[in-house]
């Protein structure tokens, strides 16, 4: 019964203002129309957008600055390795800090499989994606990595918190159908990138970045990274937090601070980004944005669910530019002895 009444509330803090964007539905809420207070939410708000207007105006008129975005060349920020690094050893605690992650596979597992479904020929019986190599980025203690390789895919799992890879592996290590299909790695996306690059070629069919860009320090360098690793028609999911006010108050002070889903200090609001303005990002580097999804947390059942709205969570799926990503695919015999 409370969770249905949570439901109706959130649905009806959608509901205030409509606004099309890119062919996706997102919904605004005004402050002023809100039936709470959000007095001190927006003053909090107020100052952090006058020290990032503050600090643009420096970028532009002192000679030879640059943003700290596309200048810093790493993804890592070190105090998120550090918070990360405080929690590694909790990642499989699904009541714990990372219950709502445990929850999300629900959605993000079905979203990453049935669009790489979509552009697959080849079909593996019981094992869905089957012959795929898939990248996943900032894998923490691999919630995520374990059940694409569950799914028949070859996973490496990608971390810059060594402790929270060390979590991942002795995880896996219990499970022998894991063994030979994931991997951990703890690294960069850069690092993995360069590695790539002295190779020759890139090898992923696809990366999976989850509940990751909100916690970068560079988002361009992650996106030029993400298409030089991938596969020409390679397949990039992303699922993020939108920069919106509802975000601000749900993600942050409802979520942190109230509810306290998740650490305080988790999230910065500063580093959340739109599906506009990442859409744009991905562009710039290659990629081609095939759909953009709103994600909906219900804290009273534990749940996820798809939403039209994209205010506060969404999930992307984009593809690399070139050529046909179906050339890559191994052969299927099975399939061509029944044909």
């Amino acid at each position: 019964m409370y969770a249905n009444k949570f439901s109706r509330f959130m649905l009806g803090l959608y509901s205030r203002t409509t606004t099309a964007v890119c062919g996706v539905v997102q919904l605004q809420t005004a402050a002023g129309r809100s039936g709470c207070s959000w007095t001190s939410v927006c003053k909090q708000r107020t100052l952090w957008l006058q020290r990032s207007v503050s600090l643009k105006t420096r970028q532009h008129t002192e000679p030879g600055h640059t943003s700290a975005r596309s200048a810093s060349q790493t993804t890592v920020d070190p105090d998120e390795v550090r918070r990360f690094q405080s929690l590694a050893s909790k990642w499989w605690d699904e009541r714990g800090e990372f219950a709502a992650l445990h929850a999300m596979n629900d959605l993000r597992v079905p979203f990453v499989r049935d669009n790489l479904l979509n552009v697959q020929r080849v079909r593996y019986p019981g094992k869905p994606l089957g012959g795929l190599r898939i990248l996943d980025v900032g894998c923490g203690g691999g919630l995520l990595t374990e059940p694409l390789g569950r799914l028949g895919a070859d996973v490496l799992g990608i971390d810059p918190v060594g402790d929270s890879i060390s979590t991942a592996q002795l995880h896996s290590a219990s499970d022998p159908d894991l063994r030979e299909r994931i991997c951990y790695r703890a690294c960069t996306l850069e690092e993995l990138s360069a590695e790539e690059e002295e190779q020759g070629a890139s090898h992923f069919d696809a990366v999976v970045a989850s509940e990751v860009v909100e916690h970068l320090a560079d988002l361009e360098t992650f996106a030029f990274c993400c298409s030089h690793v991938l596969k020409p028609g390679g397949s990039l999911f992303i699922t993020t937090l939108n920069k919106t006010n509802l975000s601000y108050m749900l993600g942050i002070v409802v979520a942190e601070q109230l509810l306290r889903i998740v650490p305080s200090g988790t999230h910065d609001w500063e580093k959340f980004i739109s599906p506009v303005e990442l859409e744009r990002l991905l562009e710039s580097n290659g990629f081609s944005v095939q759909s953009v999804q709103g994600m909906l947390y219900n804290p009273v059942s534990g749940a996820w669910s798809w939403t039209n709205s994209t205010a506060i969570n969404y999930a992307l799926h984009a593809v690399k530019a070139g050529d046909d990503p179906h050339t890559d695919q191994p052969e299927d015999n099975t399939a061509a002895t029944h044909s």
